[in-house]
């Protein structure tokens, strides 16, 4: 009866692919973008830039040498990890974590028009703590800063995809 079953939904699977079903936006050739070229302007080059540049790579934008070059500029003001204590036990030792993402990014053109306004991008998540287990902890801790910067990635690709010259009200 199992065998049946997962052959029924093998067939039904093989039957939506093969018909060319997909979900909105999961193909990348739907995307396109206002501009074709892009500066990157990095204070240093992080794990965050490196990821930022293989995504935009990724996306078909053409990565510029120099400012003037590129249709958009995106600056990379500034990149933070934080981490804080946000619990403790009754014998004073810590049980949780929060740790923070912080990138702050703005985009502009040659004629110094803002595409995107300066902007933050903020995350967080509770990281439980055990000092009987430290090395596990600090893979725990290293897996969940990389899944922030590769969330941070997405949400620069996403604003970059609706960026669009700003107009200036007085």
């Amino acid at each position: 009866m199992m065998n049946a079953m997962r052959l029924l939904l093998l067939a039904a699977i093989l039957s939506l692919t093969a018909c060319g079903f997909h979900l909105r936006g999961s193909n990348i050739q739907d995307v396109t973008f206002a501009f074709k070229s892009l500066y990157l302007k990095v204070p240093a080059e992080t794990p965050f830039v490196t990821d930022l540049r293989r995504a935009l790579k990724t996306n078909k934008i053409t990565l510029a040498q120099t400012a003037d070059q590129a249709d958009l500029v995106l600056e990379i003001v500034s990149e933070q990890s934080i981490k804080q204590i946000m619990s403790l036990s009754g014998t004073g030792r810590v049980q949780e974590y929060q740790l923070f993402y912080r990138i702050s990014l703005r985009a502009y053109d040659n004629k110094q028009t803002n595409w995107l306004p300066a902007d933050d991008i903020s995350l967080s998540r509770i990281f439980p703590y055990d000092d009987t287990q430290v090395l596990a902890k600090q893979q725990e801790e290293a897996t969940l800063y990389k899944d922030m910067r590769s969330d941070a990635v997405g949400q620069t690709i996403r604003r970059l995809l609706r960026a669009k010259p700003q107009l200036e009200t007085q």
